[in-house]
């Protein structure tokens, strides 16, 4: 089963209809698209979708419900079918500037709704359109989250994100949640990301996802978290409540640590065994998110190109977890990232490890060789994965045991070539590179 998601951060659904082929071509099995719900149509930033108006219409500047019922259809009927995951923000509503703030969609939308019914009617979710869907009554009034407060799992589950209106986890507001997910389940939806799910209360998490006709989706949360403390008070009490995946935060920190200056490789070996890593069947892994490079307060957090590479190749290369990449249409605003993650997910080096993940999925991990600096693992009999993070050529010898033996392999992203035979081999490993290795035939 191919399980590598393409994160198609704020693609049109034309967008990705377009480049269904080279996206199933590169060996992806489902895309996460932007989230869906109503939002500004004629709002170009990315930080749009992240304000829904209303959870009754499925219509943004990316496009309408026509589009993406084309698109469900377009990745169903792919040989192999590839999985549509949506984006869904339901911790808040938009923060506007108007009146009437706290109703929603608000008194002018209702009116356009009235003006322009065949739009609205087309793109129409469910329930009634000539009604209001939230009133003041149904927001949390209990202020900003600020300062410390970041860190009181209270404070961050029952007051406002950055200004926008945080929904409470009322009788109304998880009724009308749950309209919205089966609506969107019955329209082919194969899983769901949660946005800001540390924000939300275990109550609407188990309301969402913890029903017979939905549990057997895909859900995974954005489970943020900066260091040890947050992962104590929001991770891991979230992984024990309820049976969701979430992003693999440890995991990643791990890797900016052992490839940052004076980080080991070892620590790369077996990270969960350490906590250090999410258990492999809860893990969404990655090495960028949409939020590192585009909020001030993470973008320490990226990694140097080159480390990027190599943590997609362990990432891609090692056992366990559901590998997410990232491809943007270049939204950052730091001209330094331009063309960073630009169409990324079809960039060749990206595109050999998914092929390599893809051959070796469910193959056991077992340890070649580790250094401070060099790090080699096999998947089952057929795949190798070297990655040498120093500036320095490095020169490993191991046992072949448990390796097709002989047999030819391949190295996916340098297509090198070399006979294995014998009880050992010394593998020579290029400075500040990986490899990944198939057996051929």
């Amino acid at each position: 089963m191919r399980t590598v998601t393409l994160h198609a951060f704020n693609w049109t659904y034309q967008d990705i209809l377009d480049n269904l082929d080279a996206i199933a071509a590169v060996g992806y099995g489902a895309i996460l698209i932007p989230p869906p719900l109503y939002s500004d149509p004629n709002g170009e930033a990315w930080w749009q979708r992240y304000q829904p108006k209303d959870y009754r219409i499925l219509l943004s500047h990316l496009g309408g419900k026509r589009e993406l019922e084309q698109l469900i259809a377009a990745c169903h009927a792919s040989d192999p079918p590839i999985r549509v995951y949506a984006d869904l923000v339901i911790n808040h509503m938009a923060n506007e500037a108007r009146d009437d703030r706290l109703n929603f969609p608000g008194a002018a939308e209702l009116e356009r709704y009235r003006q322009d019914p065949d739009t609205f009617e087309r793109n129409r979710l469910y329930g009634d359109l000539g009604e209001g869907l939230f009133s003041p009554w149904d927001f949390n009034q209990a202020g900003e989250i600020d300062g410390h407060e970041w860190s009181d799992r209270g404070a961050v589950q029952f007051q406002n994100l950055s200004g926008l209106p945080d929904l409470q986890d009322s009788a109304w507001v998880l009724e009308q949640q749950h309209q919205m997910v089966s609506a969107l389940v019955a329209m082919g939806f194969d899983g769901f990301r949660v946005d800001a799910i540390k924000h939300i209360t275990e109550k609407m998490v188990d309301n969402l996802a913890d029903r017979p006709a939905v549990r057997n989706k895909f859900w995974f949360g954005e489970v943020l978290t900066g260091g040890d403390h947050d992962e104590q008070v929001f991770l891991w009490p979230f992984l024990q409540e309820t049976w969701m995946s979430a992003y693999d935060f440890p995991l990643f920190t791990t890797m900016r640590e052992a490839f940052g200056f004076g980080g080991s490789m070892r620590s790369l070996v077996d990270p969960a065994a350490a906590g250090n890593a999410l258990p492999w069947h809860r893990a969404v892994t990655f090495v960028v998110t949409h939020d590192i490079p585009h909020n001030d307060g993470f973008r320490y957090a990226i990694l140097d190109p080159q480390d990027e590479h190599l943590a997609y190749a362990y990432v891609l290369g090692r056992d366990g977890g559901v590998p997410l990449i990232y491809s943007d249409h270049n939204e950052s605003a730091y001209a330094v990232d331009r063309d960073r993650w630009f169409d990324v997910y079809k960039r060749a080096d990206l595109a050999a490890m998914v092929q390599f993940h893809n051959a070796v999925h469910g193959e056991a991990m077992a340890l070649l060789h580790a250094t401070d600096v060099l790090l080699i693992f096999r998947r089952g009999e057929r795949g190798i994965v070297a990655i040498n993070k120093s500036a320095t050529e490095q020169w490993a010898e191991f046992s072949t045991w448990g390796l097709r033996n002989p047999g030819q392999y391949r190295d996916l992203i340098h297509g090198h070539t070399m006979t294995l035979s014998g009880d050992r081999l010394s593998l020579f490993v290029p400075p500040r590179t990986a490899q990944m290795w198939l057996a051929t035939g």
